[in-house]
């Protein structure tokens, strides 16, 4: 247990890490001229990845969930990867990455590093992430209720995401040259 409690902490950290990029980012592109959207489903998702952060032990120790080796290191190292894969986009996408829905009209859409193969490659490290964080120590509940949850609001966000990027992209293409 002391050792999962040092991986959410260090997840944890990492997430802190995350909001402090993402509010330099933000800055950034709003000195820009950014449109931002999504503000309605942004505490909601700020909401689920913190219930996951606080779910995963919390289900450890309430449930006495134990240790499996055998589903621990294979989560582990998806785990890994879903770092590694979110990371990848934020040095990709740099001064554009961001926790919010933020475009800056005139920018092209990246198509490089994770984006060459995937739209949305942040999202296949979340939705990664939220199977594989709770079952390192069997929260078998915790990543069911996430998995679920996170796919309602990455619905949402996508569309969002999705729609956002249009409209800036018409715009552009209708706007007098």
């Amino acid at each position: 247990m002391i050792w999962y409690g040092m991986l959410m902490a260090a997840v944890a950290a990492e997430r802190v890490g995350e909001l402090v990029v993402a509010r330099r980012n933000e800055r950034w592109s709003h000195a820009r001229g950014a449109i931002e959207a999504g503000q309605g489903h942004y505490p909601a998702m700020v909401a689920l990845h913190t219930a996951l952060l606080l779910g995963c032990p919390v289900e450890v120790w309430l449930a006495d969930r134990p240790f499996l080796p055998v589903l621990a290191w294979p989560m582990a190292a998806v785990l890994a990867g879903a770092q590694a894969l979110r990371w990848w986009c934020i040095a990709t996408l740099g001064s554009r990455w961001n926790t919010r829905v933020i475009v800056v009209p005139g920018l092209p859409l990246v198509a490089r590093g994770p984006y060459r193969a995937l739209r949305h490659p942040n999202y296949v490290a979340v939705v990664a992430e939220g199977v594989a964080l709770p079952l390192v120590h069997t929260a078998w509940v915790t990543a069911a209720l996430f998995t679920l949850a996170d796919a309602a609001v990455l619905t949402v966000r996508v569309r969002c995401e999705n729609r956002l990027l249009a409209d800036v992209t018409a715009s552009l293409a209708s706007a007098p040259a």
